[in-house]
C-alpha cells in the first residue's frame, strides 16, 4: 500500500472511533442536567464525572494524530506520523471501553441498583476489551507483515489536501455532539439550578464551540467557494492553519465544561477546578505543545 493511502486509512479508522466517542461525550454532559441524575446515589454521579474525563482522554488522544500530522510534519507523510495514529488509536480504546461500561452502569442503576448495574456494565467493558484487544491479538496471523513505511520525498498535492479534510472531519465530531447538547442543557431545569459562575462559564464553553466548528468548516467552504474544489499549495497551507487554530477553542470548551459538569457532580469547586485544569493541560500538551517542540526541534536541527 502507499504511503499516502496507508495513512489515509489510518485517518478513516481514527474517525470511525472518534463517531462513537462523541455519542458518549455529549451523553456526559446532556445526562448531568437531567432531573434523574440528582436521584442517583453520590457513587454514580463520581463514576459518571470520572467517565467524563476518560471519555476527554480518549477523545484528546484520537484527535493528537491530525494535529501531529499538522504541526510537525505539515501535511507530509512520513513513518512517524502513520506510528502515532496507531499508537493514539490503541490508547483511546481503553478510555473509550471504560465510558462505554460506566455510563451504562449509571443509568441501569437508578432503575435496578448499583449491583446489577455493576454486573451488566462490567460485562460491556470486559466485552469491548476482548473484541477490540484480546481477539486482534489471537487472530493475528505470523505470516503477515507490516510493510516498512517509506517517508515520501514529495507528497502529491492532492493527498496532502484529501488529508488535511479528512483529519478536519476527524477532530469536528467531538465538537458538534458538544455544542449540540450544550445547548440542549441550557433549555433544561438542572441548568437552571446552577450558581451564575458556572451559567457564564457554560456559556464561554458553547462559545469555545461554536468557534471551533467555524474554523473547522472554513477549509472546506474556502476550497469549494475560493479555489472552486481545485488543489493548491495556498489552500493546503491555510486549511492546516484553520484546523490548528481550532485546536484552542476545542480544548477550552471541553475544559470549561468538565469543570461545570464535575463542580455539579461532586457539588465541589475544587474537584471541578482539578479535572478541568487537568484536561485543558492534557489537551493542549498533546494537540499543540508538544508537536510544536517537536517541530521546533526538527528546524533546529542541522
Amino acid at each position: 500500500m502507499k504511503p499516502d493511502a496507508k495513512l489515509k486509512t489510518a485517518m478513516d479508522e481514527t474517525r470511525l472511533l472518534i463517531l462513537g466517542a462523541q455519542i458518549l461525550m455529549g451523553f456526559q454532559l446532556n445526562g448531568m442536567f437531567q432531573d434523574g441524575f440528582d436521584t442517583l446515589p453520590r457513587v454514580s454521579r463520581n463514576l459518571d464525572v470520572a467517565a467524563f474525563g476518560l471519555i476527554t482522554l480518549a477523545v484528546a488522544l484520537l484527535i493528537t494524530p491530525s494535529l501531529h500530522h499538522r504541526i510537525v510534519e505539515r501535511g507530509e507523510v512520513a513513518p512517524e506520523i502513520h506510528r502515532v495514529a496507531s499508537a493514539c488509536a490503541g490508547l483511546a480504546l481503553l478510555p473509550l471501553a471504560a465510558t462505554l461500561g460506566l455510563d451504562i452502569l449509571i443509568v441501569l442503576d437508578r432503575h435496578y441498583g448499583l449491583a446489577a448495574a455493576a454486573i451488566v456494565g462490567l460485562s460491556f467493558f470486559s466485552g469491548a476489551m476482548l473484541l477490540w484487544f484480546v481477539f486482534p491479538v489471537i487472530r493475528r496471523r505470523p505470516d503477515v507483515k507490516e510493510t516498512p513505511m517509506q517517508k515520501q520525498n514529495e507528497t502529491p498535492l492532492h493527498a496532502k489536501v484529501e488529508q488535511m479534510l479528512t483529519e478536519a472531519r476527524v477532530m469536528i465530531p467531538g465538537a458538534q455532539a458538544l455544542l449540540g447538547f450544550q445547548m440542549a442543557v441550557m433549555l433544561t431545569s438542572g441548568f437552571d439550578k446552577l450558581p451564575s459562575s458556572s451559567k457564564l462559564l457554560h456559556t464561554a464553553a458553547l462559545c469555545c464551540m461554536g468557534l471551533a466548528i467555524i474554523l473547522l468548516i472554513a477549509p472546506a467552504a474556502i476550497h469549494r467557494l475560493s479555489f472552486l474544489g481545485e488543489d493548491s499549495e495556498e489552500f493546503h497551507d491555510l486549511g492546516s492553519r484553520l484546523i490548528v487554530l481550532a485546536a484552542a477553542p476545542l480544548a477550552g470548551g471541553i475544559a470549561l465544561d468538565l469543570y461545570v459538569a464535575a463542580t455539579k457532580a461532586t457539588e465541589s469547586s475544587s474537584i471541578g477546578t482539578t479535572i478541568a485544569v487537568l484536561a485543558a493541560v492534557v489537551m493542549i500538551g498533546l494537540w499543540l505543545a508538544y508537536p510544536t517542540a517537536r517541530r521546533m526541534n526538527s528546524e533546529a536541527a542541522p
